[in-house]
């Protein structure tokens, strides 16, 4: 046992300690000793620098110019010198949100463009609108596999064009609609290249089929149904060998080539319809296709892909961000049997859906409206574009529910004309500093508009006191700025008053024998320079050698600073390491300081002998206030008691006032006591004053136990008597229930059935003899 609470104590320190050392690691960083302005604020958004001239005192660097607002304050910089740049958002321009289409120019998204100014580690925050006008044009193009297996799914397309526009007609009155088709690589092993077989790759020869090709862009974006109705009519079955096909490669090519396809900028659909899975990066290896695609259009004037056979397949994630680059949301109408594999793909590829596709592709209306619902009410709210070292992230308010803090803007099931609101938050790294001005863009999926953000990084001090070969620095040996002189080649120290050819003597920075500037600094022109957070003409304070509470030197700068290797703390605190608050607010409660049973030490409560909790409030083994004075209040109330025959002399020193119950009815009732006795409960107040006790007792108005005893006899009888009405219910039941069961048997005795046959009979079977047949 005694080994087993050993480790369960060593446990518990490690667990405290480690906690410990997690809450230090959250507290931020004391500010560097840095020997510029510039190089202070980009340390940590909570550094300011003190630009004062003459602010260092003997044996402080200059790098201690560098510290937090309320230590610079405590030693005496004024806020006029304080250097410390705040971001900055500037909305540039916020047009409003458009209720429909029908306007020139259509804002679903606001504000388009912002500047900001980041200070390193600073977070920056701005609002983004978007709201869904209504009636946005579509573009929709049709893009159909036609290999062998999809021959049924051909001819019910050539009859959608209409139906499909008449559909998108519900939500907008610009609809185009395009076409074209795909199969595979029209080389070994995919396809069969014996000549006949790719004249005709049908399985019968009776029957006809076009050549294999891998992508045909047969029919441009328009809203032309007649037109589309011939293209697509005019289209013929084809063929391959391998289950997988080409489709990847098709939706590439129809994605990156904006002209052909005639894309507009608005909402970009692509419905892919297939029924089997696809080929990817490394597929092309199998026919010693190799090089990787390179995301380019290479359509001829025919529309067909002509370099498919030298560039291997794409790979998801290329796909994934050339549909995200031209804003084109896909919509997979496929099979049931390769519908698990198309519903893993969307999850790749961002602002997408899938449908299950009837073997005949007769819903692929109902599958296009109900995908284009889908999509055009998800809000997906993205950057492009983000520099290095800038870091975002979203709070996303949408109808229904709020996200924090998540790596985009996302909101489902929002309506035409509903606006929802996006929270953006950016902070940078210091090695944004160097690149200047910098820009990057935010959009919603599915949508042309962008918000474009510039931002600047505040990384330099602008100080109003720059003084060129200033006399502050040795009479013109350097430049004076933010507070501190840059000398010039050969010159060094505080105000250039020293040659860098000339050898520094040590002496003058030595005293009573020890190490120069005792170790904590170097000796420059005869002066010490401390290093950070020591000071003192021989670097003899020690500014960081102060006790640590809760991890930080002097409890922060919150509760005191560290001078010299002694903590002195803010008026509201005290203690050797300023740990100790003043204020009392923690330890009161309604029966005053600490339950009146404890004194109140650094705002926690110190409890007397015998009490424990954080307010003292608990005493096993003590009498409680009431139990304490709950005899002298029956005696000197109501005569009775176990202090009856001695209650002037025991309770001399209380008074006992009596009152109604009806008076104190609408009384707080916190604090008063209720004590029982031998046959009643008594109601009372106490209160102390210099050792007198006060009592108010409440009057008796009825004896309780009684009236409970009474209550109790009522609800008893009440029960048994709805018991015994329940029990002859069922025992009267249960006898005509009996009655009419022998009654019933006796009638049944009596009854006698018709035996004689139905002359309507016929039997189901018939028997014919055959008259040759002997029978022996």
């Amino acid at each position: 046992m005694a080994f087993v609470a050993f480790s369960l104590a060593i446990g518990f320190l490690l667990i405290l300690g480690s906690s410990g050392n997690k809450e230090t690691e959250h507290q931020p960083d004391n500010c560097k000793h840095t020997l510029s302005c510039s190089e202070c604020i980009k340390s940590h958004p909570s550094c300011v620098w003190c630009s004062a001239k003459n602010f260092t005192q003997g044996g402080e660097s200059e790098g201690s110019r560098c510290a937090t607002r309320p230590e610079l304050l405590q030693r005496g910089c004024d806020e006029e010198h304080m250097i410390d740049p705040q971001g900055l958002v500037d909305i540039v321009a916020d047009a409003p949100l458009s209720d429909n289409a029908d306007q020139d120019t259509i804002t679903q998204l606001a504000p388009q463009k912002v500047h900001l100014k980041l200070r390193p580690g600073e977070k920056t925050k701005f609002q983004v609108r978007f709201k869904r006008a209504e009636g946005y044009p579509i573009d929709l193009y049709y893009l159909m596999d036609l290999s062998y297996s999809m021959k049924d799914d051909l001819e019910n397309v050539k009859k959608l064009g209409s139906d499909i526009q008449q559909v998108l007609h519900k939500v907008t009155k610009s609809v185009q609609i395009g076409f074209g088709s795909f199969v595979d690589k029209t080389v070994l092993p995919y396809v069969n290249t014996v000549k006949s077989q790719l004249r005709n790759p049908c399985p019968s020869r009776t029957e006809r089929c076009q050549p294999p090709f891998s992508y045909r862009h047969v029919l441009s974006l328009t809203s032309n149904l007649t037109l589309l109705q011939q293209r697509v009519s005019a289209e013929n079955i084809s063929g391959n060998l391998d289950s997988p096909e080409g489709g990847l490669d098709a939706i590439l090519q129809a994605a990156v080539c904006t002209d052909h396809i005639g894309w507009r900028n608005v909402t970009r659909l692509l419905v892919f319809a297939s029924d089997d899975v696809f080929h990817m990066a490394g597929d092309g290896k199998l026919a010693g296709i190799y090089i990787p695609t390179d995301g380019r259009c290479h359509l001829n004037e025919n529309g067909e892909y002509v370099h498919s056979n030298m560039y291997d397949y794409p790979s998801v994630g290329h796909l994934a961000q050339i549909l995200s680059a031209t804003n084109i949301q896909p919509i997979f109408a496929v099979t049931s049997n390769v519908l698990p594999t198309y519903e893993g793909l969307c999850e790749l590829i961002p602002k997408s859906a899938v449908g299950e596709l009837k073997e005949d592709s007769s819903n692929v209306v109902n599958l296009i409206s109900q995908a284009y619902n889908n999509l055009s009410s998800t809000v997906n709210l993205e950057h492009v574009n983000l520099p290095k070292g800038i870091h975002i992230s979203y709070d996303s308010h949408c109808p229904d529910s709020t996200t924090e803090g998540q790596p985009q803007g996302l909101c489902s099931g929002v309506k035409i004309n509903q606006m929802v609101d996006f929270d953006v938050t950016l902070w940078m790294d210091k090695k944004s500093c160097q690149d200047g001005m910098q820009s990057f863009q935010l959009r919603v999926l599915g949508f042309n508009e962008e918000i474009n953000v510039n931002f600047e990084p505040l990384c330099d001090c602008k100080c109003s006191d720059e003084e060129v070969f200033s006399n502050h620095c040795n009479g013109g040996l350097g430049n004076y700025s933010c507070g501190i002189c840059s000398c010039i080649d050969g010159y060094r120290g505080k105000h250039c008053e020293c040659q860098q050819n000339k050898h520094d003597t040590d002496v003058n920075c030595i005293t009573m024998g020890s190490l120069p500037c005792n170790g904590r600094g170097r000796c420059e022109c005869g002066r010490c320079a401390c290093n950070q957070n020591v000071r003192g003409e021989f670097c003899e304070c020690d500014n960081a050698s102060c006790e640590r509470n809760e991890g930080q030197v002097c409890g922060g700068p919150s509760r005191g600073v560290c001078s010299c290797g002694s903590c002195k703390c803010n008026s509201n605190y005290t203690g050797s390491a300023c740990g100790c608050s003043l204020d009392t607010s923690a330890c009161k409660t309604p029966s005053g300081i600490c339950s009146g049973s404890g004194k109140c030490e650094c705002n926690k409560c110190v409890c007397d002998k015998g009490y424990f909790n954080k307010l003292c409030s608990e005493c096993p083994g003590c009498q409680t206030l009431c139990q304490k004075h709950s005899g002298c209040a029956e005696c000197k109330a109501f005569r009775t008691g176990p202090l009856r025959d001695n209650c002037t002399l025991s309770c001399a020193h209380v008074n006992v006032t009596m009152m109604k119950a009806s008076e104190s009815s609408g009384e707080d009732r916190d604090g008063w006591c209720q004590e029982k006795t031998e046959d009643t409960l008594i109601t009372f107040h106490v209160t102390e004053d210099k050792g007198v006790v006060h009592i108010l007792v409440q009057e008796k108005e009825e004896n309780a136990f009684q009236t409970n005893n009474l209550i109790v006899g009522l609800v008893l009888g009440i029960s048994l008597l709805g018991l015994l009405i329940i029990v002859l219910y069922r025992v009267t039941i249960e006898l005509y229930d009996r009655q009419e069961y022998q009654r019933f048997v006796k009638e049944r005795n009596k009854e006698r059935w018709n035996d004689a046959q139905n002359p309507l009979y016929k039997s189901a079977t018939t028997t014919v003899m055959n008259p040759n047949f002997i029978q022996e």
